[in-house]
C-alpha cells in the first residue's frame, strides 16, 4: 500500500508539473480541450490538464517579415518583368491565425503574386517604374483587407526589385546616358552663358565707373577754376580797396595836417604833369596853374 501510495504521490506531481506552462513574453498560445478550441493564453503561468488539454499552436504576436521569390508580371504595354516583393505583417488574433486559413504564410505569398499582376497589368511600363508608392499602397490595402479574417494584420509592403527585360534595361541605360550627357551639356551651356554675362557685366560696370571718373574729375576741374577766378576777384577787389583807403587816408592826413599853399600848388603840379603825360595834345588847366603854363606847355611839346 505505501509504494502503491509513493507511486500515485510521484505522478500527481509528475502531471502537476507537466501541466505547469508559462506563456513567454510577444507570445500567444492557442490551447484545445478534446480536440476543440478552448483558449487563447497570453504572456504568464498557465495549467494544463494533461490529456485533457492540448496546445495546438504556438504563436508569435511579433511583427514579421517574409520577403517572397520574384514574380512574373506583365504591363498594360506587354512587358513581362521581374518583381519581388516584402511583406511586413502582424499577428492580431491567434485564434484565427490558427483555424482561418491553412498554411497562411503561402496563402499571402500567392494572393501578393495575385494581386501584384492584376495593379501591374492595368500600368505601363514607364509608370510602373515611377509608381512604387502608389503600388505599394494599393497591393498594402487589398491585402490587409483580405487576411483580416485570417487575424493578420498588413502593415507595410514593399516593391524590392522590379527588372525589365535585358534589352529594355539596355535601351533604359542608354536613355539614362543620353539624359545625362544632355544635363550636362545645359549645365556647360549655362555655366558659359553666366561667365559671358559676368564678363560683359564687368565690362560695363567698368565703363560706368570711369565714366563716372571722368565726370567726376571735370566736375571738380571747374569747381576749382571757379574757385580761383572767385579767388583772384576777391584778390584784386581786396586790392583796389586797399589803394583807395590808402589815397582817402593820405587825403585825410593831408587834410589833418593844413599844409600850406606851396604844398598845394605843387601837388596841382604833379597832377597836371601826370595829365600831360596822357596821349591828348591839349589840356584843361586850372586858373590858379596859368602861372605855370608855360611849363606845362614844354611838357606836352616834349611828348
Amino acid at each position: 500500500m505505501l509504494i502503491a501510495l509513493i507511486i500515485a504521490v510521484v505522478i500527481i506531481l509528475l502531471l502537476v508539473i507537466t501541466g505547469v506552462k508559462v506563456v513567454p513574453q510577444a507570445k500567444a498560445f492557442v490551447v484545445e480541450r478534446f480536440g476543440a478550441y478552448h483558449a487563447t493564453w497570453d504572456t504568464g503561468i498557465h495549467f494544463r490538464i494533461p490529456i485533457v488539454d492540448r496546445i495546438s499552436k504556438r504563436v508569435s504576436m511579433k511583427e514579421q517579415v517574409v520577403d517572397f521569390a520574384p514574380q512574373p508580371v506583365i504591363t498594360k504595354d506587354n512587358v513581362t518583368m521581374q518583381i519581388d516583393t516584402v511583406v511586413f505583417f502582424q499577428i492580431t488574433d491567434p485564434k484565427l491565425y490558427a483555424y482561418g486559413v491553412e498554411s497562411p504564410i503561402m496563402a499571402i505569398e500567392n494572393l501578393t503574386a495575385t494581386t501584384l499582376r492584376n495593379i501591374i497589368g492595368e500600368l505601363e511600363l514607364d509608370h510602373t517604374l515611377t509608381s512604387r508608392d502608389t503600388i505599394n499602397a494599393k497591393i498594402r490595402s487589398i491585402l490587409d483587407e483580405a487576411t483580416d479574417p485570417w487575424g493578420i494584420k498588413i502593415n507595410r509592403v514593399e516593391l524590392k526589385n522590379i527588372k525589365p527585360p535585358a534589352e529594355i534595361q539596355d535601351a533604359m541605360e542608354k536613355q539614362m546616358k543620353a539624359e545625362r550627357q544632355r544635363r550636362e551639356a545645359i549645365l556647360r551651356a549655362e555655366g558659359e552663358k553666366a561667365s559671358n554675362i559676368l564678363v560683359a557685366e564687368g565690362k560695363k560696370e567698368s565703363q560706368i565707373l570711369e565714366a563716372e571718373a571722368e565726370k567726376q574729375a571735370a566736375i571738380l576741374k571747374a569747381e576749382a577754376e571757379k574757385q580761383a577766378a572767385i579767388l583772384k576777384a576777391e584778390a584784386e577787389k581786396e586790392a583796389i580797396l586797399r589803394v583807395y583807403e590808402a589815397q582817402a587816408e593820405s587825403i585825410r592826413m593831408i587834410n589833418e595836417a593844413n599844409p600850406e599853399e606851396s604844398y598845394l600848388l605843387l601837388k596841382k603840379l604833379e597832377a597836371a604833369a601826370k595829365m600831360a603825360n596822357g596821349k591828348a595834345t591839349k589840356i584843361v588847366v586850372p586858373s590858379d596853374l596859368q602861372g605855370i603854363v608855360g611849363m606845362v606847355n614844354t611838357i606836352v611839346e616834349g611828348k
